[in-house]
């Protein structure tokens, strides 16, 4: 049976990775200063090693997410106007 971990919050994580990569102090004083165990800080900075450019790829994936769904919603305003244009003028041929 695997044992679960404790979710720490995500900037005690970032402090205690930030202060690993500092090397002035031990791993074994920076687990003991924010109470983790020490695997969890060589965990987490790993995980910021391996994938911490995607920290900045997010970013970049969330605004072109945000230009596409304005972009979608301005074809949406564009097709409403024209149903309520076509609308109009069926109701007049009838």
């Amino acid at each position: 049976m695997a044992k679960s971990t404790k979710p720490y919050p995500p900037d005690i994580k970032l402090k205690a990775v930030l202060d690993a990569l500092t090397g002035e102090k031990t791993i074994e004083q920076i687990a003991k200063h924010y109470q983790v165990h020490p695997n969890s800080v060589l965990l987490w900075k790993r995980q910021l090693i391996e994938r911490g450019e995607d920290i900045f790829r997010q970013d970049s994936t969330a605004r072109e997410y945000e230009r596409r769904i304005a972009d979608l919603e301005r074809l949406l305003g564009k097709k409403e106007v024209e149903i309520a244009l076509l609308k109009n003028f069926l109701s007049q041929d009838g």
